[in-house]
C-alpha cells in the first residue's frame, strides 16, 4: 500500500509528477471552509504533507497520527510548531539555497525603486505630471557607494552583501547572533551590534526570521537610532517590527522611506496607513515568486519529503536530529537560514 502524501496548494505538474510516481497523492490548490472536512478526511492517514504557510499546529497535527514528514516550501517555517513536530517525531523540512539569489534581487529592487522613487515617479508620468523638467524636489538619493546594514546574514543576507559590495561598492555592516566569516573575508562585511548597524547605515535591510526573540525587534526605539536619511527595507517577516512606528517613523520624516515585501497581516488591508504614504514601496511577499524559483523551491520540498518517507535523513531539514534517523523531543534544536 503506498503511502499518502497531502499537497494543499497549488504547485507545478512536475512536482505533483514527482510524487505520483510513489505515493497515493491527495491534491488541495489550498484549504479553506469549503473543504477543510475532505481535508481532515485525508489527514487521518497521511503520512506526509507539503506546501506552505499553513499553520502547522498541535491541533491540525492531533488529526494526523500517522504523519511522519512536513515539507515547508519556504525558507521561513514561523508557521510550523517546531517543538510539537518534534515531540511527535514528525521531520519539517524548509527549502533554503535556491531562492537565494530571487530574493536578494527583490530587495535590490526594492532599494533602488525606493531610494530613486521609481514608483512614485511612475505615477507622476502617467497621471500627466511630467510637464517641465523635473525639480530638485523629486529627486532620489544614490545607492552605490552608500552603507548597507543586513540584519540576519543568513543565505540570503550573504548574497545581498555580494551584490551591494561588488555591484554597487557599497559598505557593508551585518548583525546576527554568530560573526560570519566568509561574509566578512569575501564581501569586506564588519560586524556591528544592533545599535551601531541601525546608527551607521544608509540602508537597513531586515532578513531575520520571525521567532518569539525577533517578533517587533525594530520598533520606536530602534527607528529613532536611523539616520534621517535611512531608506528601510523589510523582505523577511512583517511581524519583525512594528508597523505602527514604521509609519509614524516616514509620516514624521524621521527616516526618508521604506520598501516592505512582507507584513503583519497579509494580505495588507486597504485602509493600512502605510499604503497611504508616498515614501513607502510595496509588494505583495514576491521576494522568491519567479516561474523558476519556484519550481525549484517545489522540486526541493517535494524530493526532502521522499527522503524521509524512505527512511532517510533530508538534507533540508529544521528539527535537527540528533542520533541516526530517530527524532528525540528533548534533544532538536532549530536551524535558521537567515541568522
Amino acid at each position: 500500500m503506498k503511502s499518502k502524501v497531502i499537497v494543499y496548494q497549488k504547485t507545478f505538474e512536475q512536482v505533483l509528477e514527482m510524487l505520483h510516481d510513489k505515493y497515493e497523492v491527495v491534491y488541495f490548490e489550498g484549504v479553506n471552509s469549503a473543504n477543510q472536512s475532505e481535508f481532515y478526511f485525508h489527514l487521518k492517514d497521511a503520512q506526509a504533507l507539503l506546501g506552505a504557510g499553513m499553520k502547522i499546529d498541535k491541533e491540525l497535527l492531533d488529526h494526523a497520527p500517522n504523519l511522519k514528514v512536513v515539507s515547508n516550501i519556504s525558507v521561513g517555517y514561523d508557521n510550523l510548531n517546531i517543538p510539537e513536530l518534534t515531540k511527535r517525531k514528525i521531520m519539517a523540512t524548509n527549502t533554503p539555497g535556491v531562492l537565494n539569489d530571487t530574493v536578494a534581487d527583490a530587495i535590490f529592487g526594492l532599494m533602488l525603486t525606493a531610494a530613486r522613487r521609481i514608483s512614485e515617479l511612475d505615477q507622476f508620468v502617467k497621471s500627466g505630471e511630467w510637464k517641465a523638467k523635473i525639480k530638485e524636489e523629486y529627486f532620489g538619493v544614490d545607492v552605490h557607494h552608500k552603507t548597507l546594514g543586513i540584519i540576519g546574514m543568513g543565505g540570503i543576507g550573504s548574497v545581498i552583501a555580494q551584490r551591494a559590495h561588488n555591484g554597487f561598492d557599497m559598505k557593508v555592516l551585518y548583525h546576527t547572533r554568530s560573526r560570519k566569516g566568509e561574509a566578512e573575508d569575501l564581501y569586506n562585511a564588519e560586524y556591528r551590534t544592533l545599535e551601531e548597524l541601525l546608527k551607521e547605515s544608509d540602508f537597513v535591510c531586515n532578513m531575520a526570521p520571525l521567532t518569539t526573540h525577533t517578533e517587533k525587534l525594530i520598533g520606536e526605539r530602534e527607528f529613532g537610532l536611523m539616520k534621517k536619511t535611512a531608506i528601510f527595507v523589510n523582505g523577511s517577516r512583517g511581524a519583525v517590527i512594528d508597523e505602527k512606528a514604521l509609519y509614524n517613523s516616514l509620516k514624521e520624516k524621521r527616516i526618508l522611506a521604506a520598501g516592505l515585501d512582507v507584513y503583519q497581516h497579509e494580505p495588507i488591508n486597504l485602509d493600512h496607513p502605510l499604503l497611504k504614504l508616498p515614501n513607502v514601496v510595496t509588494l505583495p511577499h514576491i521576494g522568491s515568486a519567479t516561474v523558476e524559483t519556484r519550481l525549484k523551491m517545489g522540486l526541493l520540498a517535494a524530493n526532502s519529503l521522499i527522503e524521509r518517507l524512505n527512511g532517510k535523513r533530508p538534507a533540508t531539514l529544521i528539527n535537527e536530529m540528533v542520533k541516526g534517523t530517530t527524532l528525540h523531543s528533548n534533544e532538536y534544536k532549530l536551524c535558521s537560514e537567515y541568522v
